[in-house]
């Protein structure tokens, strides 16, 4: 492992290229040289090994079986259909296990050998996609409310979320000189970086569009947040976009134990005009670079920078390098913070089919009963159906690990629907509300922080929680599941009506009592405990929820309003009402 801290190598790093070339052209080892191995996530990777064999590996004296994901830098999720195609190919060629939807609406290539990362990352650019920035300390891909029912609004969030995107970039060619050859200009490696400077953000960054009455992109989750805020614009129309309300402060990631670390739901500090949204997001950026914790990297994301600092302070600062002011926020509200699957109509007449992936993964293989899933090829002929066609179809990613086919013509839909039904992809259909809503991180086999299973665990979990749930008379029930395979919140476990969070093979922290808009926490239940006794200590609570709760009342709110569960309110801080009727 290295020796320099994280701050260290970045400052010493020539802007983000530090020794990749070497490290990429030494072929005694898969492995990077070990400040390398922080350098390129910068560029859109994460050295990983497979934990599955890595004792039988060791016990060979063999070092691990060392391989990269790659993931996309895609805002908004959004991919034409000749993308699709090119990044099927890559999928097929270079990685393994297909493709897989992330939680901030990208794509992963999982077990990339070294010797291939090179090609793989110019074949993605060749789709005109990269990966830049897709990791490190820096604003992540950019998540975007993926339901575009209201067409005229979500076409002008989704185009600023994508100008965003392209105005928060590194400024460094690193990433061009490795992967795409561009030439080196002299005296390069130390360009400037207006808005990162010379050691990027303390931590990690991300940012969400959110469109009520969806949350499908958990934006008080995020560390900053715009929730459009849709309205009569004094011209007669009343389904424009008025602005904004900004959200900072939230994030997911915790450590075990460790109570100076928490997740944080965001706060609404006001309402912005939509041409202020560039200004104000490199605002809170370019403050809590100057304003963040370099010193202790489990307190570096900007939840802890406002608690430390004070939310007005941070507001006003923000404010002022902005060079706004901050309207009052617009009351809002949100319905839910899932995906609604099956055909829907947008307000221009086009139609959009959202499809489960579950836990994102998208590839051919045989089921366990010995069927043959095909949901790659599937939708790889989808592609291939829509290129042909032109016009404006498009595939998008959904922060729930789904997809939606969009901007299809009635003719289209009939298509499609064929499809559809030929290579099984209407699992939807079937499925039950607790399995169309769950969510998992994919944890082990690759993951290098992960403690317990959670992606491969994730339907034999729900298999068995099913049966408790019948038992009581709640098959059918709308339930909203997450599991990570450790605190650091992926799959955003702490918003969770029911949450295992991984604290050792087969053992797990039970969270309960999120609601299910993405507006509350869950809280810590049972700390540490199996499968057995997670079943065992919700088959009462599912008793007492079956025959007591009122009308429609979900089961989070129904253990907050039972007193089963304690709120959690701090250090997130719970929504002023008034904007959350």
């Amino acid at each position: 492992m290295s020796t320099h801290s994280v701050e260290d190598i970045k400052q010493q790093s020539g802007r983000l290229r530090g020794t990749l070339v070497e490290s990429l052209s030494n072929r005694i080892t898969g492995a990077l040289a070990d400040d390398d191995q922080t350098l390129i996530k910068y560029h859109g990777s994460y050295q990983q090994d497979d934990r599955d064999v890595r004792d039988e590996r060791r016990r060979q004296k063999l070092e691990p079986d060392f391989s990269f994901m790659i993931r996309t830098r895609t805002p908004g999720g959004v991919v034409t259909p000749a993308q699709w195609l090119k990044l099927d190919a890559i999928a097929t060629t270079f990685a393994e296990r297909g493709l897989r939807i992330t939680t901030r609406q990208a794509f992963q290539f999982h077990g990339v050998i070294k010797g291939e990362l090179k090609p793989t990352m110019q074949a993605i650019n060749a789709a005109l996609i990269d990966t830049l920035a897709a990791c490190g300390d820096v604003n992540r891909n950019i998540a975007v409310a993926s339901n575009p029912y209201l067409s005229q609004v979500h076409t002008a969030v989704q185009a600023q979320a994508e100008a965003l995107s392209k105005h928060l970039l590194p400024n460094s060619r690193a990433y061009y000189e490795i992967w795409l050859d561009e030439e080196k200009v002299a005296g390069s490696g130390e360009e400037e970086e207006p808005i990162y400077g010379a050691t990027y953000l303390p931590r990690k960054f991300k940012i969400a569009f959110a469109v009520p009455p969806s949350n499908d992109v958990d934006v008080f989750a995020q560390d900053l947040g715009f929730i459009a805020v849709i309205g009569n614009n004094g011209s007669g129309d009343d389904g424009a976009l008025l602005g904004y309300n900004v959200s900072v402060g939230g994030g997911m990631g915790a450590t075990h134990g460790d109570a100076e670390t928490y997740p944080r739901i965001a706060d609404v500090i006001g309402f912005i005009a939509p041409d202020q949204v560039i200004p104000v997001a490199e605002a809170v950026v370019t403050t809590q670079r100057d304003w963040g914790n370099r010193a202790v990297r489990k307190r570096a994301r900007l939840k802890y920078t406002i608690d430390d600092h004070g939310l007005e302070a941070f507001k006003l600062e923000v404010a002022r390098r902005a060079g706004i002011t901050f309207e009052p926020a617009h009351a809002f509200a949100f319905a839910h913070n899932a995906d609604e699957f099956g055909w829907h109509q947008g307000d221009d007449g086009r139609w959009h089919l959202t499809l489960r992936i579950l836990s994102g993964r998208i590839w051919d293989r045989a089921s366990e009963d010995g069927d043959r899933v095909r949901h790659l090829t599937g939708l790889r002929e989808i592609a291939r159906l829509l290129d042909a066609a032109g016009g404006p179809s498009e595939f998008r990613l959904t922060a729930n690990q789904n997809m939606l086919i969009a901007n299809l013509d009635d003719a289209q839909r009939a298509l499609i629907d064929q499809l559809v039904g030929e290579y099984a992809l209407d699992t939807h259909r079937e499925a039950s509300p607790l399995r169309k809503a769950a969510l998992a991180c994919v944890a082990l086999p690759t993951c290098g922080l992960a403690m317990a299973e959670a992606e491969r665990y994730l339907p034999a979990f729900v298999d068995r929680l099913e049966k408790v749930m019948a038992k009581n008379g709640l098959d059918g029930n709308d339930l909203h599941l997450r599991i990570s395979g450790c605190p650091n919140g992926c799959s955003r476990p702490y918003l969770g009506e029911i949450a295992l969070v991984g604290k050792a093979p087969g053992r797990y922290n039970l969270m309960l009592g999120a609601d299910h808009r993405g507006q509350r926490l869950n809280t810590l239940y049972r700390e540490n405990i199996d499968e057995t006794a997670i079943l065992d200590t919700l088959d009462p609570l599912f008793r007492q929820y079956a025959a007591e709760r009122t009308d429609a009342e979900r089961f989070g709110d129904f253990l907050i309003r039972s007193g089963l569960v304690r709120e959690h309110i701090a250090p997130g801080k719970a929504l002023p009402l008034e904007l959350i009727a």
